[in-house]
Parts: C-alpha cells; structure tokens; sequence
C-alpha cells in the first residue's frame, strides 16, 4: 500500500461517522443493499437501510449516508456494486489486510537509515 493510499483511507476514517459505518459493515457476514430510491432491499443479511438505521436511525438512505459510503469508496475501504435497482455494499477485504499490514510492519524493518 503506497503512502497516498494509506493517508486516504486514514482520512477517510477519520471521521466518526465512517468510522462507524465501516466498523459495522466489517461486522456485517454478507452484502447489503439499498434500491434507487432508498427503499431497502434484503441481500443475505443486513441492508443498507440497516446500516442507516443503526448510524443515523433513519430508515432510508439520506444524502449525509450516500456521501459517506462514497468517501469510503473513494478511499478504497468499501466496494460498491450496482444490481439490477440495488447497490451492494461491502467492505474491501484487500483494505483490511493492507491497514492490519500497515500496524503490523515494523517501519525500521522498511527504512535501515532509521536511527
């Protein structure tokens, strides 16, 4: 994972919000789902109306979620899908290992001039 990379997606859950959010769809088993219009739309577990609701506690997805789930998509924490009138949302298994990477490296194993 570059540098830009890694600032992007610490960026990204910086904020409290998206933090939550990626938290719960890290927790989530399987896809979720919102419609066109924000009606929720079951996809083997949770929707992303559940994601709202367990956020914000609305039911629908509002304009402050979508903006969220973009900047965590942007930031390349989440996958977002389009089928058929439903997104699918998860987040990106290559993102966790690559943050889990980030901690779990030594950086004087990657810099020898460090002193």
């Amino acid at each position: 994972m570059d540098h830009l990379q890694t600032t992007r997606m610490f960026k990204a859950l910086g904020d409290p919000t998206r933090l939550n959010i990626f938290q719960f769809l890290r927790g989530c088993c399987h896809e979720v789902a919102v419609g066109e219009s924000g009606e929720v739309r079951p996809v083997e577990g949770p929707t992303v109306g559940e994601v709202c609701c367990q956020i914000s506690g609305e039911r629908k997805i509002t304009t402050s979620m979508s903006f969220h789930l973009k900047e965590l998509r942007l930031a390349g924490l989440i996958q977002m899908d389009r089928r058929g009138k439903n997104m699918i949302c998860r987040v990106d298994p290559k993102a966790v290992e690559a943050l889990s990477r980030f901690f779990l490296t030594n950086p004087g194993q990657q810099d020898s001039d460090c002193c």
